[in-house]
């Protein structure tokens, strides 16, 4: 016999849990990840504090699954690009069409760090997982026999978040990539470039020639 093998009461859980990240979502933006408060996704669900502090324990293990949400989602994104052969470039239009789809992910993880949240370790593997995608799209001349690893590529990222002294080619291509891409995107999305008289999608596509170029 096969099937969902979870009880209704488990299944009624994470509904219940579903649904206060959506409210959570709703509150972030209104108000930004800062002014996220349980007790009011409580009183919009008619919940009491206490009976909504059963699904998450605190403002942060719910910050915490927002953000892994994101990153996976984000990851999900890189990874199914390069299972279908994308190359940089089109690592890097994913990369801007999942910003915009959502600005409000995008800044929850690359934008200004919530005061007082401290994101745990399991954040990090994701992150790691974004990485080595773009690691392994900058070794475009690799053959399949020499590419690095998907298991090294991560150890050279945890490497070097320790303090790796000196970074691969590749990791360092990778990094330029993500920091000015980021850099320009972050800049769209706040709206900086309001009322300067020209298309950011042209800004985001000069950036991108100048990082592809040889």
């Amino acid at each position: 016999m096969t099937g969902d093998l979870t009880t209704p009461r488990e299944r009624y859980r994470s509904q219940l849990r579903a649904e206060i990240k959506e409210r959570a979502w709703e509150q972030i933006a209104t108000a930004g990840a800062t002014a996220l408060s349980l007790n009011a996704i409580a009183k919009q669900m008619g919940m009491s504090g206490p009976a909504l502090y059963r699904y998450f324990a605190s403002r942060d293990e719910l910050i915490t699954e927002l953000i892994k949400d994101a990153y996976r989602s984000e990851a999900t994104v890189f990874q199914t690009a390069a299972a279908a052969g994308a190359d940089l470039g089109a690592l890097a239009h994913a990369l801007r069409r999942w910003a915009l789809d959502d600005p409000q992910r995008y800044f929850l993880v690359y934008g200004t760090p919530v005061p007082g949240y401290h994101a745990p370790a399991e954040t990090t593997a994701i992150t790691a997982e974004i990485m080595a995608v773009l690691l392994d799209a900058c070794e475009p001349l690799s053959t399949a026999a020499t590419r690095t690893p998907f298991d090294e590529h991560l150890a050279s990222h945890r490497q070097w978040d320790g303090g790796h002294p000196a970074p691969t080619p590749a990791l360092h291509r990778a990094l330029s990539f993500w920091t000015r891409l980021h850099g320009v995107l972050s800049l769209e999305l706040a709206g900086h470039y309001t009322g300067m008289g020209f298309d950011p999608a042209q800004l985001f596509e000069a950036e991108l020639s100048s990082l592809l170029a040889p």
